[in-house]
């Protein structure tokens, strides 16, 4: 940790207030010789953050006998609440609440100085609060402990006990004046988990060059998990920062715009429209493009991909009260069924596999599912495809199967997988696989040096594996994969060692799955598959 304090004489201090491009003058100290500028939001300095004594709560919450090693338990501090930990005879206190969703860190499981999140396995180390795996952008708040006469107090600042997150302090960019809109230090093409994480990671370390983020979308980054799964939300609703943080922490975001070439020689990357920009280093995190039907009459109106928030929130208008035929029982087809079968007057699934998530979770997991799924109201046709889509008047009308059944459908939505968005790669000397995706070495860098690559487009060593090449296409995944790549772009020598994690939910239920299973010879399930109340072991 380097801590600087300035003592700047009373008289000097309104000389020394602005620098001459406008912005406050940055710090600028050195490290193995080389300087590095940083600049710092006006954030309270860490080591008093009561500066306000009105913000501040002070409260006895247990004796010290109340809690065991490796117990916690949620403690009311009157205006919030804080999660108090004890591991190893010393006292924590942090925020309570998941950042990512809001769950209860106490139902989470505590582990060698880091709690993990219930829900989504976010995890988060109990001295600093700082987040260690994902997802989620956010830290949680860290509060002082003090024990006076066997009782044990916390200190904490009312704000922080009420918003239950910490945003990591972030350098800014120096004189953004200066630039040459055709060049950046670092560009960064996608703006999904991955991009996002690793500008963030870039400014809470210090780096403090431009950085621009470029997306075919037409929204600033969203959480993409939602487009299934709360298909009602609007943009705004689900925009992971708001517009002020990316104006804040100068992090500029190019929307509608789409990379067709990248020259690793010259290092320009070109866009579709012409524009030419020069960068330094390079993340390419471009994600997957779903794969389309190739039946007869796949160009009618109201088939879709749910690709972005405007598409999930037609599917739902389209859909309601009205016949939905979903093709595909992926996550994301099996998630869109889940969230019509109330809204529709009927939803049909057409998949190819005798049951569903058959090579995720085995076939008797899979049927638990599907059972789920039939008392909702969903009818399944399985072992099946696609042969044509009718129309009436331009719109779809009805769905023929190669089974000869015809079903009814106003609306239908396409989840038979993806492939990597890299095409645009394919002369660029970057190297790719027999599939395009992107392959990556532990600190996510490709084989040409300065350009990194990370998200659902990459095929990475996974330690867990014996360093087995994967693609890992998980939210969470992608999360770590950008902070990698961020870190050794500042050339921190950091590898990859998390072990992937995903989940789904569906009815109220959730499947949440850790490892990394592709293919297994046994499943041993303990609890009740019929109540959905279990755990199964993929061996």
């Amino acid at each position: 940790e380097v801590k600087i304090e300035v003592v700047i004489p009373e008289k000097e201090r309104s000389k020394e207030e602005m620098s001459p491009n406008g912005k406050a003058s940055p710090l600028i100290y050195k490290v193995n010789g080389t300087a590095r500028h940083y600049h710092l939001e006006e954030h309270p300095i860490a080591s008093n953050p009561y500066h306000n004594p009105k913000d501040v709560v002070e409260a006895s919450v247990c004796h010290v006998k109340d809690l065991e090693n490796g117990q916690m338990r949620e403690v009311d501090l009157g205006c919030g609440k804080a999660l108090l930990i004890k591991e190893s005879g010393e006292f924590h206190a942090v925020g309570h609440k998941c950042p990512h969703y809001g769950a209860p860190l106490v139902k989470g499981v505590l582990s060698k100085g880091r709690v993990r999140c219930p829900w989504h396995g976010a995890c988060f180390n109990i001295g600093t609060g700082d987040i260690e795996d994902f997802p989620g952008l956010d830290s949680l708040p860290r509060f002082q402990v003090k024990i006076e006469k066997d009782k044990v107090y916390i200190r904490a600042s009312k704000q922080a006990l009420q918003t239950q997150r910490r945003t990591k302090m972030m350098a800014k960019c120096i004189s953004l004046s200066n630039y040459n809109l055709s060049s950046t230090n670092v560009l960064i093409i996608g703006a999904g988990a991955a991009g996002l994480v690793c500008a963030e990671t870039l400014r809470q370390e210090g780096f403090s060059d431009r950085i621009v983020m470029c997306t075919m979308d037409r929204h600033l980054p969203y959480d993409r998990p939602k487009l299934s799964k709360s298909m009602d939300s609007h943009p705004e609703q689900i925009a992971l920062r708001p517009k002020e943080f990316f104006r804040s922490y100068d992090i500029e975001v190019l929307t509608e715009m789409q990379v067709a070439a990248v020259d690793i020689k010259n290092k320009i990357a070109v866009f579709k429209d012409g524009f030419k920009m020069e960068y330094n280093k390079l993340l390419i995190a471009t994600g997957n493009t779903p794969k389309a039907l190739s039946c007869k009459g796949k160009e009618v109106e109201n088939v879709f991909n749910i690709r972005t928030p405007e598409d999930a929130n037609r599917v739902v208008k389209l859909a309601t009260s009205k016949n939905v035929v979903i093709v595909g029982a992926s996550f994301l087809g099996m998630e869109v069924a889940a969230y019509l079968a109330e809204r529709a007057h009927s939803v049909s699934l057409v998949e190819l596999e005798e049951v569903p998530f058959k090579k995720f979770f085995g076939e008797r997991v899979g049927r638990a599912v599907m059972k789920m799924f039939e008392s909702n109201r969903v009818k399944f046709y399985m072992q099946t495809e696609v042969s044509e889509l009718r129309e009436q008047e331009g719109k779809l009308k009805e769905v023929v199967l190669k089974s000869g059944k015809v079903l009814r459908a106003d609306v239908c939505v396409v989840g038979v997988g993806a492939v990597p968005a890299t095409g645009f790669l394919k002369q660029s000397g970057i190297n790719i696989d027999s599939k395009g995706f992107i392959v990556v070495n532990k600190m996510m860098q490709t084989n040409v040096p300065g350009v990194f690559a990370a998200g659902d487009a990459v095929t990475f060593p996974l330690a867990l594996r014996n360093n087995k090449k994967v693609n890992v296409p998980h939210w969470q995944m992608a999360h770590m994969h950008g902070r990698i790549a961020a870190l050794n772009m500042l050339a921190h020598g950091m590898e990859i060692s998390t072990v992937p994690y995903l989940w789904t939910a569906m009815f109220g239920k959730s499947i949440r799955y850790a490892g990394h299973g592709e293919g297994f010879d046994d499943v041993v399930i303990q609890g009740d598959l019929d109540e959905l109340k279990f755990v199964a072991f993929y061996t």
